[in-house]
């Protein structure tokens, strides 16, 4: 009786876990999109002040013992940490300028690219149905895009410019982890300070900061608790997203992503009033079948290689 009640409290923090980053993972999109829409506060200093809330957040953490921080060469981090700049700022200039439905599909797009970048610059070899999901994918952000009534050019620039920043960043993280033997909280402790120091120096080039419109501009105190919490929310995420990889399998990562991909399109339709043509709603239903494919495949095949390693004599 003692290991079923161990398994159900096990499986209650399980269900918590989920639901707490269901809940923020929404919620930061969400609340980002209304910074923008309602506040106007500048993309680049509410990255800033993301990163700068991470870092904090991460140092706490390791005080009270969540992870134990590993000494790393800063030399080997710029070019990540450049990229960790790159790509919050590009994927948040993505939101501020198009609807949430072609922010989430644009960013379903990093799945082709990372193929594309693994097989041309690593000679990584993709079977052809993983290939062949790619096509869907592919097809329904373009559909959606088009048929968008509200399409913006420069939105799709920096759509396409945060998915290209993004799908590096992903890889070089994967390449670091392995080269340093770190996980990804002990090499965010790192990229959190490093980010918001090359933010920090590139602020005052790109926005303004005193004046009307700055960071530290006259901004209402509504205004300024909405960022702060924004800042936050992003930090949760990232604790949450580390929570259940640890405490999850695969199949309910990915499955669960799918399930927050779904709600946070429905959820930015009702918000936002956004207009939804059938040529966009094929195009979302075509991408979503790319990326459930496509993580049918990639999980078949890593089961089928664990068996086979087991099975090894």
């Amino acid at each position: 009786m003692a290991s079923l009640a161990d398994r159900v409290r096990g499986n209650g923090r399980i269900a918590a876990g989920l639901l707490f980053n269901l809940l923020v993972s929404i919620c930061i999109v969400f609340l980002n999109k209304w910074i923008y829409v309602h506040h106007g506060f500048p993309n680049m200093s509410l990255t800033l002040v993301h990163f700068v809330v991470t870092w904090l957040g991460l140092y706490v953490c390791q005080k009270l013992d969540i992870f134990a921080p590993k000494s790393l060469p800063l030399s080997k981090l710029l070019l990540l940490a450049l990229s960790f700049c790159g790509f919050v700022v590009f994927t948040n200039l993505s939101l501020q300028n198009n609807t949430i439905g072609t922010y989430q599909l644009a960013k379903a797009m990093t799945t082709p690219v990372i193929i594309a970048i693994q097989t041309f610059w690593y000679q990584k070899r993709f079977s052809i149905r993983i290939q062949l999901t790619l096509i869907p994918i592919t097809v329904g952000v373009i559909l959606n895009s088009y048929y968008d009534v509200k399409f913006h050019s420069l939105g799709m620039v920096f759509a396409a410019l945060g998915v290209v920043v993004t799908s590096l960043y992903q890889v070089w993280v994967g390449a670091k982890q392995h080269e340093l033997q770190v996980n990804s909280m002990q090499l965010l402790y790192y990229q959190a300070p490093m980010s918001s120091a090359m933010l920090l120096v590139a602020v005052p080039c790109f926005e303004p900061v005193f004046a009307e419109g700055g960071i530290f501009g006259p901004w209402s105190v509504s205004a300024l608790l909405m960022v702060l919490l924004s800042g936050v929310i992003a930090f949760m995420v990232n604790l949450s997203i580390y929570w259940i990889i640890g405490n999850t399998s695969p199949v309910t990562y990915n499955m669960f992503g799918h399930f927050k991909f779904c709600i946070t399109l429905c959820g930015g339709y009702i918000l936002f009033k956004d207009p939804l043509s059938v040529n966009q709603g094929l195009g979302i239903l075509c991408t979503l079948f790319g990326i459930l494919a496509y993580t049918h495949f990639k999980l078949s095949e890593q089961e089928g290689s664990k068996s086979k390693l087991v099975q090894r004599p």
